[in-house]
């Protein structure tokens, strides 16, 4: 199991909620830590979540009730998960790319009360990132849909990852369908078959039973 099903399954799944994309980063920028704490717990991976309750992001239009990004920690020797801050998602005020003109990991995540610097694993993590996170806040936010200033075209547009998976879903749904259709069809054509073989059966069956009456005669 990966690192992000893992997550789903230990920090979101016991809360009834889905993980709905989630990308490994690092800080741009060290954080400063006060002088006098002591006792840190050591190195770490950082990954960021969004997520949404389940019944909520289900196969139905329905606005949800509860949507958040989630900052979670899986510290050095570890094989657990920890999560830290919470924002909902309606926190969320601006979404900075940094590059429009290329592929980068760097990006910024503005909320009412925080603000980070972040670099993601890969430029391609970051972008799938990106795509599910305006799409997230796009069909789900009617009021203060956060600013994505900075951000590649095919983030915005209609190349989202999220379009092809729907186009390969509803392919999918298309030729079960069809195969479901030709095998109705091939079910009907056999029972017919079937009841044509049963009346010239018993038709023959008639036939010989009338014969060996007139010949008993």
């Amino acid at each position: 199991m990966n690192a992000k099903s893992a997550i789903s399954k230990e920090i979101f799944a016991p809360h009834d909620e889905r993980m709905l994309g989630a990308v490994q980063v690092k800080r741009r920028t060290k954080k400063k830590i006060p002088f006098l704490a002591t006792g840190g717990q050591g190195e770490y991976l950082t990954y960021i979540c969004l997520s949404g309750k389940i019944n909520d992001f289900g196969l139905t239009n329905k606005k949800p009730a509860q949507a958040s990004i989630t900052k979670v920690k899986q510290f050095e020797g570890s094989t657990s998960f920890v999560r830290r801050t919470q924002w909902m998602l309606e926190q969320l005020r601006q979404v900075n790319g940094i590059d429009p003109n290329r592929d980068s990991p760097e990006f910024d995540l503005l909320f009412e009360n925080a603000f980070d610097q972040w670099v993601a694993n890969t430029a391609s993590e970051k972008c799938t990132f990106f795509q599910v996170l305006h799409h997230t806040c796009q069909r789900y936010l009617t009021d203060k849909k956060p600013e994505f200033i900075n951000c590649q075209s095919k983030i915005m547009g209609g190349n989202s990852i999220l379009h092809s998976a729907a186009d390969s879903v509803t392919s999918a749904v298309q030729k079960a369908s069809q195969a479901l259709n030709e095998r109705g069809e091939r079910l009907g054509r056999a029972e017919e078959k079937t009841e044509e073989l049963k009346n010239s059966a018993q038709q023959f069956a008639e036939t010989a039973h009338k014969v060996r009456f007139r010949q008993g005669k």
